[in-house]
């Protein structure tokens, strides 16, 4: 089995991701004893739920330090300093200066509402250059309603996976109206490379929140945050049937790798060449929140 490699978008150099965990990884998705143990305990709740406990206990703080420095995180884009944290989870879903992460400002462009790496498909029902080949995103197991699956039906999949050394809130793609969120239960699966190259139906498999931001330029824009191994919970900080700004903070994770999933009506947006070519080479992209990923075809 290959390491995680990805591009930097900055730089277009290929570059391999450290992974927290990773030969634990290896071991429950590729080992056949590790695949019983997942399905029998990892990928359920109350593991997820024992260890986000875990995390909000102030003993947690004596992870901070090593983590950080582990994983390189630049804590200088950080609203708090390293000591001024509870708990491992309040470092965790830590604030960020907000010219840490300047937002793309022009109205016709839609940015990434999420740090992490990012895989696009302009046509959904063609996967087959990251994802192993045969298989199709299950929009009627992912949205549970018809009607939905009727309007994104061909439309455009944008994919974020955000690994634990990236920062964890959530924003607005575009300025719009945002509708409350919709929440469906599920199992807490990995959503790494490791897991979801080989097994797509992660995504409709965790469990996942979705809403709507109508937009001027782009139609409806769904928004699903998915869940993963040891992400206890989905926070939404914003309010159902406001009108949001471009960038404004939508929620967060608690501890762990998770998802952000943007589904695209057909014919709305053009994906940025560089993330298109990336994702047609079987490459993730890194991506920063507020950074453009497509501009509308208006």
């Amino acid at each position: 089995m290959q390491n995680i490699h990805f591009i930097d978008r900055k730089s277009g150099e290929l570059k391999q991701e450290i992974v927290p965990g990773e030969n634990w990884l290896r071991w429950l998705y590729y080992n056949p004893l590790g695949k019983l143990a997942l399905e029998r305990v990892v990928k359920r709740k109350f593991l997820s739920q024992w260890y986000g406990k875990r995390m909000d206990a102030p003993g947690s703080t004596a992870k901070i330090a090593d983590f950080v420095s582990q994983l390189e995180i630049d804590m200088t884009a950080s609203r708090r300093p390293l000591d001024d944290f509870h708990s491992f989870n309040d470092f965790f879903i830590r604030q960020l200066k907000p010219e840490s992460r300047p937002i793309d400002a022009d109205p016709l462009h839609i940015v990434s509402p999420a740090d992490g790496k990012i895989l696009a498909f302009h046509d959904l029902s063609h996967l087959d250059s990251f994802f192993v080949k045969g298989q199709s995103f299950a929009l009627k197991s992912f949205l549970r309603r018809q009607d939905l699956v009727d309007q994104y039906r061909e439309g455009t999949l944008v994919i974020i996976r955000l690994a634990p050394v990236d920062y964890h809130r959530f924003h607005f793609p575009a300025d719009g109206s945002i509708s409350e969120s919709t929440s469906i239960q599920g199992d807490y699966y990995s959503v790494s490379p490791y897991a979801v190259r080989q097994r797509m139906q992660v995504y409709w498999e965790n469990k996942r929140e979705f809403s709507i931001l109508r937009t001027s330029h782009a139609r409806n824009i769904l928004m699903c945050e998915v869940g993963a191994t040891m992400v206890g919970s989905i926070f939404q900080s914003y309010t159902p049937g406001s009108q949001v700004k471009k960038g404004q903070e939508k929620g967060w994770f608690s501890f762990g790798g998770s998802t952000n999933i943007l589904l695209f009506e057909k014919g709305t947006v053009h994906i940025d060449p560089d993330i298109l070519e990336n994702t047609g080479k079987g490459y993730e992209t890194s991506i920063h929140v507020g950074e453009r990923i497509a501009a509308t075809r208006t």
